[in-house]
Protein backbone atom coordinates (compact mmCIF):
# COMPACT_ATOMS: atom_id res chain seq x y z
CA UNK A 1 0.00 0.00 0.00
CA UNK A 2 1.32 3.52 -0.90
CA UNK A 3 2.03 5.36 1.85
CA UNK A 4 -0.49 8.21 0.42
CA UNK A 5 -3.22 5.97 0.46
CA UNK A 6 -2.98 5.63 4.35
CA UNK A 7 -4.99 9.00 5.21
CA UNK A 8 -7.70 7.85 3.28
CA UNK A 9 -8.06 4.63 5.57
CA UNK A 10 -7.68 6.85 8.46
CA UNK A 11 -10.15 8.63 7.29
CA UNK A 12 -12.49 5.77 6.58
CA UNK A 13 -11.88 4.16 9.53
CA UNK A 14 -13.30 7.26 11.34
CA UNK A 15 -16.43 7.82 9.07
CA UNK A 16 -16.87 4.20 9.44
CA UNK A 17 -16.78 4.03 13.19
CA UNK A 18 -18.97 6.77 13.93
CA UNK A 19 -21.85 5.36 11.26
CA UNK A 20 -22.28 2.35 12.04
CA UNK A 21 -21.67 2.88 15.92
CA UNK A 22 -24.59 4.24 16.92
CA UNK A 23 -26.91 1.26 16.43
CA UNK A 24 -25.00 -0.52 19.21
CA UNK A 25 -25.25 2.77 21.08
CA UNK A 26 -28.55 4.15 21.25
CA UNK A 27 -30.11 2.43 24.49
CA UNK A 28 -27.19 3.88 26.49
CA UNK A 29 -27.72 7.41 24.82
CA UNK A 30 -31.26 6.88 25.45
CA UNK A 31 -30.96 6.40 29.12
CA UNK A 32 -28.10 8.84 29.49
CA UNK A 33 -30.57 11.58 27.80
CA UNK A 34 -33.83 10.66 29.28
CA UNK A 35 -35.44 9.78 25.71
CA UNK A 36 -36.83 6.90 24.19
CA UNK A 37 -34.90 4.50 21.96
CA UNK A 38 -37.24 5.51 18.96
CA UNK A 39 -36.31 9.23 19.46
CA UNK A 40 -32.62 8.24 20.06
CA UNK A 41 -33.10 6.49 16.64
CA UNK A 42 -33.54 10.16 14.88
CA UNK A 43 -29.78 10.48 15.34
CA UNK A 44 -28.92 7.61 12.73
CA UNK A 45 -31.89 9.46 10.73
CA UNK A 46 -29.82 12.50 11.30
CA UNK A 47 -26.68 11.81 10.15
CA UNK A 48 -27.72 9.95 7.19
CA UNK A 49 -29.70 13.04 6.07
CA UNK A 50 -26.64 15.13 6.56
CA UNK A 51 -24.75 12.86 4.29
CA UNK A 52 -27.11 12.92 1.71
CA UNK A 53 -27.17 16.92 1.95
CA UNK A 54 -23.36 17.37 1.95
CA UNK A 55 -22.49 15.13 -0.47
CA UNK A 56 -23.01 17.21 -3.66
CA UNK A 57 -23.34 20.52 -1.99
CA UNK A 58 -19.27 20.41 -0.04
CA UNK A 59 -17.66 18.76 -3.30
CA UNK A 60 -19.45 21.75 -5.37
CA UNK A 61 -18.38 23.99 -2.89
CA UNK A 62 -15.11 23.18 -2.75
CA UNK A 63 -14.26 21.86 -6.50
CA UNK A 64 -11.93 24.96 -7.16
CA UNK A 65 -9.30 24.33 -4.39
CA UNK A 66 -6.82 21.33 -4.30
CA UNK A 67 -7.78 17.92 -3.11
CA UNK A 68 -5.40 17.90 -0.41
CA UNK A 69 -6.87 21.33 1.08
CA UNK A 70 -10.47 19.89 0.69
CA UNK A 71 -9.72 16.63 2.46
CA UNK A 72 -7.92 18.44 4.73
CA UNK A 73 -11.18 20.99 5.47
CA UNK A 74 -13.58 18.27 4.93
CA UNK A 75 -11.71 16.55 8.05
CA UNK A 76 -11.67 19.73 9.97
CA UNK A 77 -15.75 19.44 9.91
CA UNK A 78 -15.90 15.89 10.77
CA UNK A 79 -13.70 15.76 13.95
CA UNK A 80 -14.82 19.66 15.23
CA UNK A 81 -18.96 17.69 15.06
CA UNK A 82 -17.54 14.33 16.45
CA UNK A 83 -16.07 16.15 19.26
CA UNK A 84 -18.78 18.39 19.67
CA UNK A 85 -21.26 15.14 20.19
CA UNK A 86 -18.89 14.10 22.91
CA UNK A 87 -19.87 17.43 25.09
CA UNK A 88 -23.36 17.89 23.81
CA UNK A 89 -25.87 18.31 26.53
CA UNK A 90 -29.32 17.69 24.88
CA UNK A 91 -31.19 15.18 22.50
CA UNK A 92 -31.90 18.35 20.46
CA UNK A 93 -27.70 19.77 20.18
CA UNK A 94 -26.87 15.66 19.72
CA UNK A 95 -29.14 15.66 17.08
CA UNK A 96 -27.51 19.08 15.19
CA UNK A 97 -24.03 17.39 16.03
CA UNK A 98 -24.54 14.38 14.07
CA UNK A 99 -26.24 16.15 11.42
CA UNK A 100 -23.39 18.09 10.51
CA UNK A 101 -20.91 15.33 11.31
CA UNK A 102 -22.34 13.54 8.57
CA UNK A 103 -22.07 16.23 6.20
CA UNK A 104 -18.56 15.50 4.97
CA UNK A 105 -18.92 11.76 4.79
CA UNK A 106 -20.10 11.29 1.53
CA UNK A 107 -17.88 14.46 -0.07
CA UNK A 108 -14.63 12.70 1.64
CA UNK A 109 -15.56 9.52 -0.11
CA UNK A 110 -15.79 11.18 -3.43
CA UNK A 111 -13.00 12.96 -3.74
CA UNK A 112 -10.76 10.80 -1.96
CA UNK A 113 -12.39 7.81 -4.51
CA UNK A 114 -10.74 10.03 -7.16
CA UNK A 115 -7.02 10.92 -5.18
CA UNK A 116 -6.76 7.07 -4.79
CA UNK A 117 -7.89 6.53 -8.63
CA UNK A 118 -5.34 9.44 -10.03
CA UNK A 119 -2.69 7.85 -7.09
CA UNK A 120 -3.17 4.30 -8.27
CA UNK A 121 -0.60 2.78 -10.76
CA UNK A 122 -2.40 1.88 -14.32
CA UNK A 123 -5.13 -0.75 -13.67
CA UNK A 124 -5.22 -0.76 -10.45
CA UNK A 125 -7.39 2.30 -9.69
CA UNK A 126 -10.11 0.35 -7.58
CA UNK A 127 -7.64 -1.77 -5.57
CA UNK A 128 -6.67 1.82 -4.67
CA UNK A 129 -10.25 2.92 -3.86
CA UNK A 130 -10.94 -0.17 -1.97
CA UNK A 131 -7.43 0.60 0.27
CA UNK A 132 -9.91 4.01 1.60
CA UNK A 133 -12.81 1.43 1.69
CA UNK A 134 -10.51 -0.95 3.81
CA UNK A 135 -10.91 1.99 6.68
CA UNK A 136 -15.08 0.78 6.86
CA UNK A 137 -14.19 -2.43 6.89
CA UNK A 138 -11.31 -2.15 9.56
CA UNK A 139 -13.99 0.05 11.46
CA UNK A 140 -17.18 -2.75 11.59
CA UNK A 141 -14.27 -5.51 12.68
CA UNK A 142 -12.64 -3.84 15.84
CA UNK A 143 -13.32 -0.11 16.55
CA UNK A 144 -17.31 -0.96 16.42
CA UNK A 145 -17.45 -3.06 19.04
CA UNK A 146 -14.55 -0.95 20.76
CA UNK A 147 -16.87 1.86 20.80
CA UNK A 148 -20.16 0.49 21.50
CA UNK A 149 -18.41 -1.79 24.18
CA UNK A 150 -16.71 1.41 25.85
CA UNK A 151 -20.17 3.23 25.67
CA UNK A 152 -22.10 0.33 27.29
CA UNK A 153 -19.64 -0.26 29.95
CA UNK A 154 -18.39 3.41 30.40
CA UNK A 155 -19.63 6.18 28.67
CA UNK A 156 -21.24 6.56 25.60
CA UNK A 157 -19.25 10.29 25.16
CA UNK A 158 -15.92 8.57 25.18
CA UNK A 159 -16.62 6.44 22.12
CA UNK A 160 -17.17 10.10 20.19
CA UNK A 161 -14.08 11.60 21.91
CA UNK A 162 -12.24 8.40 20.42
CA UNK A 163 -14.09 9.23 16.76
CA UNK A 164 -12.35 12.95 17.41
CA UNK A 165 -8.89 11.16 18.13
CA UNK A 166 -9.20 9.02 14.74
CA UNK A 167 -10.28 12.47 13.18
CA UNK A 168 -7.14 14.41 14.35
CA UNK A 169 -4.57 11.44 13.31
CA UNK A 170 -6.29 11.27 10.07
CA UNK A 171 -5.70 15.00 9.95
CA UNK A 172 -1.95 14.34 10.75
CA UNK A 173 -1.52 12.21 7.91
CA UNK A 174 -3.42 14.49 5.43
CA UNK A 175 -0.79 17.21 6.02
CA UNK A 176 2.53 14.71 6.12
CA UNK A 177 1.95 12.25 3.67
CA UNK A 178 -0.71 12.88 1.21
CA UNK A 179 0.48 14.77 -2.13
CA UNK A 180 -0.14 18.52 -3.29
CA UNK A 181 -2.31 17.22 -6.35
CA UNK A 182 -3.19 19.69 -8.88
CA UNK A 183 -6.83 20.86 -9.30
CA UNK A 184 -8.98 18.79 -11.86
CA UNK A 185 -11.84 20.70 -12.93
CA UNK A 186 -13.00 20.87 -16.65
CA UNK A 187 -15.67 22.90 -15.90
CA UNK A 188 -17.95 24.97 -13.35
CA UNK A 189 -20.91 24.18 -11.41
CA UNK A 190 -23.26 24.21 -13.86
CA UNK A 191 -21.85 22.21 -16.04
CA UNK A 192 -21.14 19.82 -13.52
CA UNK A 193 -24.63 19.96 -12.38
CA UNK A 194 -25.60 18.26 -15.95
CA UNK A 195 -24.66 15.38 -14.13
CA UNK A 196 -28.34 14.72 -13.03
CA UNK A 197 -29.74 15.20 -16.22
CA UNK A 198 -27.45 11.88 -17.37
CA UNK A 199 -29.91 8.72 -17.57
CA UNK A 200 -26.48 6.52 -16.90
CA UNK A 201 -25.73 8.44 -13.75
CA UNK A 202 -29.03 7.96 -12.45
CA UNK A 203 -29.06 4.19 -13.27
CA UNK A 204 -25.95 3.52 -11.07
CA UNK A 205 -27.79 5.89 -8.55
CA UNK A 206 -30.27 3.59 -8.76
CA UNK A 207 -28.15 0.42 -8.41
CA UNK A 208 -26.48 1.83 -5.75
CA UNK A 209 -30.13 2.84 -3.48
CA UNK A 210 -31.84 -0.19 -4.91
CA UNK A 211 -29.60 -2.53 -5.21
CA UNK A 212 -27.31 -2.59 -2.24
CA UNK A 213 -29.96 -1.52 0.12
CA UNK A 214 -30.96 -5.43 -0.20
CA UNK A 215 -28.12 -5.80 1.93
CA UNK A 216 -29.47 -3.53 4.66
CA UNK A 217 -32.68 -4.76 4.46
CA UNK A 218 -30.67 -7.85 6.49
CA UNK A 219 -28.21 -6.22 8.84
CA UNK A 220 -30.28 -3.80 10.16
CA UNK A 221 -32.20 -7.01 11.52
CA UNK A 222 -29.49 -8.86 12.21
CA UNK A 223 -30.15 -9.23 15.88
CA UNK A 224 -33.62 -10.76 16.07
CA UNK A 225 -32.37 -13.09 13.19
CA UNK A 226 -29.75 -14.69 14.99
CA UNK A 227 -31.43 -14.37 18.25
CA UNK A 228 -35.31 -15.58 16.93
CA UNK A 229 -34.34 -17.47 13.83
CA UNK A 230 -30.86 -19.17 14.36
CA UNK A 231 -31.02 -19.62 18.15
CA UNK A 232 -27.75 -18.04 19.38
CA UNK A 233 -27.67 -16.71 22.79
CA UNK A 234 -27.62 -12.18 22.82
CA UNK A 235 -24.41 -12.44 24.29
CA UNK A 236 -23.57 -13.90 20.70
CA UNK A 237 -24.60 -11.23 18.97
CA UNK A 238 -21.04 -8.85 19.00
CA UNK A 239 -18.99 -12.09 17.57
CA UNK A 240 -21.39 -12.74 14.64
CA UNK A 241 -21.15 -8.63 13.92
CA UNK A 242 -17.20 -9.52 14.14
CA UNK A 243 -17.82 -12.61 11.35
CA UNK A 244 -19.55 -10.30 9.22
CA UNK A 245 -16.97 -6.99 9.49
CA UNK A 246 -14.24 -10.05 8.85
CA UNK A 247 -16.19 -11.09 6.01
CA UNK A 248 -16.59 -7.45 4.93
CA UNK A 249 -12.46 -7.34 4.85
CA UNK A 250 -12.34 -10.14 2.52
CA UNK A 251 -14.83 -8.40 0.47
CA UNK A 252 -13.27 -5.27 0.09
CA UNK A 253 -10.37 -7.33 -1.54
CA UNK A 254 -12.33 -9.36 -3.77
CA UNK A 255 -14.42 -6.04 -5.02
CA UNK A 256 -11.60 -4.15 -5.70
CA UNK A 257 -9.87 -7.11 -8.08
CA UNK A 258 -12.91 -7.63 -9.66
CA UNK A 259 -13.13 -3.95 -10.71
CA UNK A 260 -9.97 -3.98 -12.07
CA UNK A 261 -10.19 -7.35 -14.30
CA UNK A 262 -13.47 -6.87 -15.47
CA UNK A 263 -16.05 -3.91 -16.43
CA UNK A 264 -17.16 -2.04 -13.26
CA UNK A 265 -20.51 -2.62 -14.66
CA UNK A 266 -20.16 -6.57 -14.94
CA UNK A 267 -18.71 -6.54 -12.10
CA UNK A 268 -21.53 -4.96 -10.07
CA UNK A 269 -24.00 -6.72 -11.86
CA UNK A 270 -22.54 -10.67 -10.64
CA UNK A 271 -22.09 -9.44 -7.02
CA UNK A 272 -25.65 -7.91 -7.49
CA UNK A 273 -26.57 -11.39 -8.46
CA UNK A 274 -24.24 -13.23 -5.91
CA UNK A 275 -26.27 -10.91 -3.13
CA UNK A 276 -29.79 -11.96 -4.43
CA UNK A 277 -28.88 -15.51 -3.74
CA UNK A 278 -27.49 -15.05 -0.49
CA UNK A 279 -30.47 -13.31 0.81
CA UNK A 280 -32.73 -16.06 -0.72
CA UNK A 281 -30.04 -18.84 0.87
CA UNK A 282 -30.68 -16.53 4.29
CA UNK A 283 -34.57 -16.23 3.97
CA UNK A 284 -34.50 -20.38 3.87
CA UNK A 285 -31.73 -22.02 6.09
CA UNK A 286 -30.99 -19.29 9.09
CA UNK A 287 -32.62 -21.78 10.88
CA UNK A 288 -29.34 -24.07 10.68
CA UNK A 289 -26.49 -22.38 13.17
CA UNK A 290 -23.44 -23.47 10.87
CA UNK A 291 -25.78 -22.35 7.62
CA UNK A 292 -26.55 -18.82 8.97
CA UNK A 293 -22.94 -18.08 10.51
CA UNK A 294 -21.28 -19.17 6.96
CA UNK A 295 -24.22 -16.94 5.22
CA UNK A 296 -23.66 -13.76 7.26
CA UNK A 297 -19.89 -13.90 6.61
CA UNK A 298 -20.51 -14.19 2.90
CA UNK A 299 -23.47 -11.16 3.22
CA UNK A 300 -20.91 -9.18 5.23
CA UNK A 301 -18.29 -9.79 2.42
CA UNK A 302 -20.72 -9.45 -0.46
CA UNK A 303 -22.34 -5.94 1.26
CA UNK A 304 -18.80 -3.74 0.82
CA UNK A 305 -17.51 -6.01 -1.99
CA UNK A 306 -19.79 -3.39 -4.32
CA UNK A 307 -18.11 -0.57 -2.71
CA UNK A 308 -15.24 0.11 -5.14
CA UNK A 309 -17.05 -1.52 -8.74
CA UNK A 310 -19.95 1.37 -7.97
CA UNK A 311 -17.43 4.05 -7.18
CA UNK A 312 -15.14 3.42 -10.30
CA UNK A 313 -18.47 2.89 -12.50
CA UNK A 314 -20.11 6.25 -10.90
CA UNK A 315 -16.52 8.34 -11.97
CA UNK A 316 -16.23 6.90 -15.51
CA UNK A 317 -19.88 7.78 -16.15
CA UNK A 318 -19.59 10.93 -14.87
CA UNK A 319 -17.19 12.94 -17.11
CA UNK A 320 -15.72 15.96 -16.23
CA UNK A 321 -17.42 15.90 -12.74
CA UNK A 322 -15.99 12.65 -11.22
CA UNK A 323 -15.78 13.90 -7.61
CA UNK A 324 -19.39 15.09 -7.64
CA UNK A 325 -20.62 11.80 -8.84
CA UNK A 326 -18.33 9.70 -6.80
CA UNK A 327 -20.02 11.72 -3.68
CA UNK A 328 -23.15 11.59 -5.26
CA UNK A 329 -22.78 7.73 -4.46
CA UNK A 330 -22.04 7.67 -1.17
CA UNK A 331 -25.38 9.85 -0.61
CA UNK A 332 -27.14 6.90 -2.84
CA UNK A 333 -25.87 4.52 -0.32
CA UNK A 334 -27.13 6.24 3.24
CA UNK A 335 -30.55 6.38 0.93
CA UNK A 336 -30.11 2.48 0.17
CA UNK A 337 -28.89 2.02 4.05
CA UNK A 338 -32.78 4.17 5.19
CA UNK A 339 -35.10 2.30 2.00
CA UNK A 340 -33.35 -1.06 3.20
CA UNK A 341 -34.24 -0.50 6.76
CA UNK A 342 -37.73 0.93 6.16
CA UNK A 343 -39.06 -2.01 3.63
CA UNK A 344 -37.29 -4.59 5.59
CA UNK A 345 -39.48 -3.64 8.33
CA UNK A 346 -42.93 -4.20 6.95
CA UNK A 347 -43.00 -8.34 7.04
CA UNK A 348 -42.02 -7.96 10.25
CA UNK A 349 -44.60 -5.48 11.33
CA UNK A 350 -47.16 -7.76 9.09
CA UNK A 351 -46.26 -10.20 11.49
CA UNK A 352 -43.79 -12.70 9.74
CA UNK A 353 -40.59 -14.00 10.68
CA UNK A 354 -37.41 -11.98 11.30
CA UNK A 355 -35.93 -14.30 8.04
CA UNK A 356 -38.39 -12.06 6.39
CA UNK A 357 -36.69 -8.86 5.78
CA UNK A 358 -33.99 -10.93 3.89
CA UNK A 359 -36.47 -12.11 1.77
CA UNK A 360 -37.35 -8.18 0.57
CA UNK A 361 -33.79 -7.56 0.21
CA UNK A 362 -33.27 -10.40 -2.49
CA UNK A 363 -36.33 -8.55 -4.36
CA UNK A 364 -34.31 -5.00 -3.87
CA UNK A 365 -31.17 -6.74 -5.35
CA UNK A 366 -32.88 -8.18 -8.32
CA UNK A 367 -34.05 -4.87 -9.05
CA UNK A 368 -30.32 -3.75 -8.77
CA UNK A 369 -29.16 -6.24 -11.26
CA UNK A 370 -32.03 -4.88 -13.66
CA UNK A 371 -30.65 -1.40 -13.29
CA UNK A 372 -27.40 -2.60 -14.03
CA UNK A 373 -28.54 -4.72 -17.14
CA UNK A 374 -30.06 -1.50 -18.41
CA UNK A 375 -26.89 0.44 -17.93
CA UNK A 376 -25.02 -2.38 -19.85
CA UNK A 377 -27.61 -2.38 -22.52
CA UNK A 378 -27.46 1.53 -23.32
CA UNK A 379 -23.53 2.14 -22.71
CA UNK A 380 -23.71 -0.66 -25.52
CA UNK A 381 -25.88 0.93 -27.47
CA UNK A 382 -23.95 4.68 -27.18
CA UNK A 383 -20.77 2.59 -28.04
CA UNK A 384 -22.28 1.27 -31.22
CA UNK A 385 -23.32 5.26 -32.01
CA UNK A 386 -20.17 6.62 -31.80
CA UNK A 387 -18.55 3.85 -33.91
Amino acid sequence: MKKSLFPLLLGGLGIGTTEFVMMGLLPDIAANLHTSIPTAGHLISAYALGVVVGAPLLVIISSNYPPKKVLIGLMMIFTLFNAFSAFAPTHFTLLLARFFAGLPHGAFFGVGAVVASRLAEKGKQAQAISVMFAGLTIANLATVPLGAWVGHHLLWRYTFGIVGFIGLITLLFLWLWMPALPVVRKGNARSELRLFKSAEAWLVILITAIGTGGLFAWISYIAPLMTQVSHFSANSVSAILVLAGFGMVVGNIIGGKMADSFSPVIACTWLLVAMASTLLMIYLFSGIQLVSLALTFIAGALSIALASPIQILMINTSKDAEMLGAAVTQAAFNIGNALGAFFGGLPIVAGMGYNSPALVGMVMALFGVGFALLLVRRSAKLALAIS
